[in-house]
């Protein structure tokens, strides 16, 4: 396997803090201090999936600068990135033009540049065209007076001559990627909070590859996590067996965000054959039909109490369902709330165990299967009265915004 992603960036410890973030996300990413033809070259590169390379030009005159950067993305091409980011400074130090028009320009003939070097966690924001560190121009920090690269601009705009797209309130993903899509080949978008970058990066993901993202840190977290989903078209398969009323909420918000809900009869649960009776038409008409690409598929559990039916039962059933499902449809995760089925689950699915590797949230552990059929699929399980009433969205979010390997 060659690099599916490139990173490009002018020093080694911007390189570093942009290629960490795709590490959280679950690729398997290697940092070099060299260029691209170094790394490539290096025995390793087959195993990368995102490549990071250096082209120590920051310090450079902008011609020899762009040059350098031009060379590296035309080498990352030519082995099969299909994807790239432009690491830049985030306080602007450096052939920050010439580096930028270079990297489009070697990239695609119709790439747009998506400017945004905003970093909230660390102060830096991007407000109507303007970089700011802790609320002031970056002209007003001591970025103004470096002794080898001194920014003399605050407004990218100005400083790259290109578009300005500015922020709208609760803007979609969707009408942000057709502005930046409309507004030229190279724009600069403003970003104040971690939402606006996460906005932001799933505009980009829209764009395609035809998008050439520029930022430093703040904005690769987020694209990492997009770009991770970006190729996953397969259903999540959440259920939940708990009653709790806080578990009703989460699942109402679910629902909300477009998930498609499977909910027995609570006497279809009370023998045998009625249970088949309802649940052998769903199994076969998701084998026929399918579903809608990168869906959401909920298996709820009814409401009320039945002489023949015990919480135990409601577990066993819904559990060996949501296992039916998930070997149906190729599920890309599985979301389960309620702690009997969720071992229902992990039973039904042959599995032992569960290889923790992040949380969702505090207490709703993310992981992938050990053992069974379903060896490696990646598994959210949350206790039915716990958590925001949000968790089953981001749970689903958490599955899809990583790169698992199974």
């Amino acid at each position: 396997m060659r690099p599916i992603i490139a990173i490009v960036a002018d020093d080694l410890t911007g390189a570093g803090d942009s290629a960490v973030q795709f590490v959280r996300a679950g690729w398997r990413t290697r940092l070099s201090i060299d260029g691209a033809h170094e790394a490539l070259d290096a025995p390793t590169a087959d195993d990368v999936e995102v490549l990071a390379v250096t082209t120590h030009s920051r310090a450079r005159p902008g011609p020899e600068a762009g040059a350098t950067v031009r060379r590296n993305i035309e080498r990352l091409r030519a082995a099969g990135v299909s994807r790239l980011y432009k690491k830049v400074d985030s306080t602007l130090r450096g052939a920050f033009k010439a580096e930028i028009d270079a990297a489009r320009s070697a990239w695609r003939d119709d790439a747009i540049a998506v400017v945004c070097p905003a970093f909230p966690a660390t102060g830096r924001t991007v407000e109507d065209g303007v970089l700011k560190v802790n609320g002031e121009p970056v002209t007003a920090t001591s970025a103004a007076t470096d002794p080898v690269t001194p920014v003399t601009q605050s407004h990218i705009p100005t400083l790259l001559g290109c578009a300005h797209v500015a922020a709208v309130a609760d803007e979609s993903p969707a009408s942000l990627a057709a502005r930046i899509a409309q507004a030229g080949d190279t724009v600069v978008v403003d970003a104040r909070e971690e939402a606006d970058l996460e906005r932001l990066a799933r505009a980009i993901g829209l764009l395609g590859e035809r998008a050439l993202p520029v930022g430093a840190g703040g904005l690769a977290a987020p694209l990492a996590r997009v770009w991770a989903g970006a190729d996953q078209v397969a259903p999540v398969v959440v259920v939940v067996t708990s009653q709790h009323s806080t578990a009703r909420a989460q699942i109402a918000a679910l629902q909300a965000a477009g998930a498609q809900t499977w909910a027995p009869p609570l006497d279809s649960m009370a023998d045998d054959a009625r249970w088949q009776a309802w649940s052998a038409p769903l199994l076969q008409a998701l084998a026929r039909d399918g579903l809608p690409a990168a869906s959401t598929l909920l298996l709820l559990a009814p409401a009320g109490q039945h002489a023949a039916v015990d919480p135990d039962l409601v577990a066993q059933r819904l559990g060996v369902l949501a296992a039916q499902a998930i070997g149906t449809a190729g599920a890309a995760g599985v979301v389960a709330t309620g702690g009997d089925g969720a071992r229902q689950v992990l039973t039904a699915l042959g599995a032992n165990g569960i290889a923790l590797v992040d949380e969702v949230m505090g207490g709703v552990p993310l992981g992938t299967l050990i053992g069974g059929r379903s060896a490696g699929l990646p598994v959210v399980t949350k206790a039915g009265g716990f958590g925001a009433e949000d968790v089953l969205v981001r749970a689903v979010r958490a599955i899809r915004d990583r790169r698992f390997k199974r």
